[in-house]
């Protein structure tokens, strides 16, 4: 699949927090961030001219950022993707490295993620704030559910964890391949791969539902998240901006979810929630 890179330099004032989330909302599935400077990616496929431009000028015309773009064939994505990789730890109990990165001694959960072109790496603060969360959970023979899976590390850090059973789902054809290289090379036998969207969630009863997705899939997803949960399950939600949490909160309790905590990370949130 090839994708299109959009260069975005930021002007002075602008959030890349902010940048961020509106283009995740309008279909970019990754980002590469710097100082001043934004990469973001979106495939061919899903580049929808009359939707995506009008939203880009829109925040240049209040002087965001200047930007362009070029087409990246897939072939590159393996290349780029290492070039800008480095390994994560978080509160120096889980470390998220590629194949090429040597382990760290010490860790209790270390995790092998081939950096293709799948949200979930550890870089992005939600991801970050998502683990923060789980290795807070006591989940040891417990059901678990990953929505928006992406390369799969949280539903691998669930088996690590010791989970009884762990379903990964995501509707991306690429994050799906990419999970189920993920889960052979952290040897997670007992994680499967669905590829599909909350309707293809398989059954109810779990005990822990994590998505880590977008603020308008989350919204319109909740009721079948809160369906398929236990009662006293616990649903950890990310992949959206501070400014939102209140939204996810009201459509959280109006599905009969309550709202326990929260974390922020560069005004980024994970909130979790119990039925």
């Amino acid at each position: 699949m090839d994708y299109l890179e959009f260069t975005l330099n930021l002007l002075p004032g602008a959030d890349p927090g902010i940048v961020i989330a509106i283009l995740s909302e309008s279909g970019f599935e990754s980002f590469v961030e710097s100082d001043d400077m934004i990469l973001g990616y979106i495939s061919e496929d899903s580049f929808a001219t009359e939707v995506i431009i009008p939203v880009l000028e829109e925040m240049v015309e209040k002087g965001l950022f200047f930007y362009r773009y070029e087409t990246i064939k897939s072939q590159n994505w393996n290349a780029l993707w290492e070039s800008n990789y480095d390994p994560v730890s978080i509160d120096g109990k889980c470390m998220i490295r590629a194949p090429f990165h040597k382990p760290v001694a010490g860790m209790q959960y270390d995790i092998v993620i081939e950096p293709k072109m799948s949200f979930g790496t550890a870089h992005h603060e939600t991801t970050f704030l998502m683990i923060q969360l789980l290795m807070e959970e006591s989940i040891s023979g417990e059901k678990i559910l990953d929505m928006g899976c992406g390369t799969g590390v949280l539903g691998i850090l669930a088996f690590k964890m010791g989970a009884g059973e762990v379903v990964a789902i995501d509707n991306d054809d690429w994050a799906y391949k990419n999970a189920l290289d993920n889960i052979k090379k952290n040897d997670a036998a007992k994680v499967t791969v669905i590829q599909g969207e909350a309707g293809d969630i398989p059954r109810l009863g779990f005990d822990l539902i994590m998505a880590n997705i977008n603020r308008n899939v989350l919204l319109r997803d909740i009721p079948a998240y809160a369906k398929s949960l236990k009662d006293h399950g616990v649903l950890l939600m990310s992949g959206f901006y501070e400014m939102d949490l209140s939204l996810l909160r009201i459509a959280a309790e109006d599905a009969g979810l309550h709202y326990f905590t929260s974390r922020v990370k560069n005004s980024w949130v994970c909130a979790k929630f119990v039925k």
